[in-house]
């Protein structure tokens, strides 16, 4: 096989989007030159890289073999760059990638915590969603992502070889309303009085779920407000422009005007914080941060 450095960026850059169009935005290039060097990899290694979807773009199995070779080859390039520069990195460092809700929940008090035991350990952290942040675990573009799942807590992708995933922490799904209006002085709701209620949520795709609703609600939910930003939502929460869901550890970070409700009539929502990485002997790195995570997710 005939590649190079950039063609690989490339795919590692696809297997992180999910698209081309993504990929190209991401990178600074045209769409039509990611294409070109999405078939130029192909034409060199001779087989399908990937499998092209109505959503986007997806890996096959020889993809992923040649994306797990990528992430060892760019990592060499890079260390020989640090090398000829004369800039190796004192600290170990760890690219963290969390999702919303937890980060919110866990993220402060773990860097924290790591400062303390592990000082030579610097990480580096974005936000994404469940499916995002797979998606670059799989590319390389992070090394430990913070997650989330629901029942039945399925494995976290299909792909193999599967990531080795560990709990940190349960912790129940609730309804975060305002502290004035039809549910002032409530701790509790019925799914009923749901059914009527403006809903502020996450923006959705095919592929990344709702987020802010009440899972399996009958009916269709009137969608208020769209927003990602924790911060925004519970804002608009405690303005009175509708109601959103959050997990109930997140109490100690509400702003003013925030109750939280649990929901009756209606099985328990239970949400699961999970780290993952790819397979194999983590470096020491990784195990302190991961410590500092689950420590961080028990604090009271």
């Amino acid at each position: 096989m005939d590649v190079s450095s950039t063609s690989l960026r490339v795919l590692r850059q696809i297997a992180e989007s999910g698209s081309f169009t993504a990929a190209a935005a991401h990178l600074g290039y045209t769409q039509s030159a990611v294409s070109r060097q999405a078939a130029a990899l192909e034409r060199s290694a001779g087989a399908a890289l990937f499998e092209r979807l109505p959503g986007g773009v997806r890996l096959t199995p020889a993809g992923l073999t040649l994306l797990r070779h990528a992430r060892t080859i760019l990592d060499s390039v890079e260390a020989a760059e640090r090398d000829i520069t004369g800039t190796l990195p004192r600290a170990e460092r760890v690219r963290l990638g969390v999702v919303l809700s937890a980060g919110a929940l866990v993220l402060p008090a773990a860097l924290t915590r790591l400062a303390a035991a592990a000082p030579q350990v610097t990480v580096t952290t974005s936000e994404g969603t469940t499916p995002s942040l797979i998606r670059a675990l799989r590319a390389g573009s992070i090394d430990l992502a913070v997650l989330t799942s629901r029942p039945p807590h399925r494995p976290a992708d299909g792909e193999s070889p599967r990531l080795h995933i560990e709990t940190v922490d349960d912790t129940e799904l609730v309804v975060a309303a305002p502290t004035t209006g039809v549910f002032a002085g409530r701790t509790s709701v019925h799914i009923d009085e749901l059914l009527d209620a403006a809903w502020i949520a996450a923006p959705s795709t095919g592929a990344e779920p709702l987020l802010g609703v009440w899972p399996g609600m009958p009916g269709r939910p009137r969608i208020a407000h769209s927003a990602r930003d924790w911060l925004t939502k519970l804002n608009l929460v405690a303005g009175g422009f509708g109601v959103t869901t959050v997990p109930s550890r997140m109490s100690a970070v509400l702003p003013p005007g925030v109750s939280l409700l649990h929901v009756d009539g209606a099985p328990r929502e239970i949400r699961r914080i999970l780290v993952a990485r790819l397979p194999g002997r983590p470096t020491p790195a990784y195990t302190a941060v991961t410590r500092a995570i689950g420590s961080a997710a028990l604090e009271p």
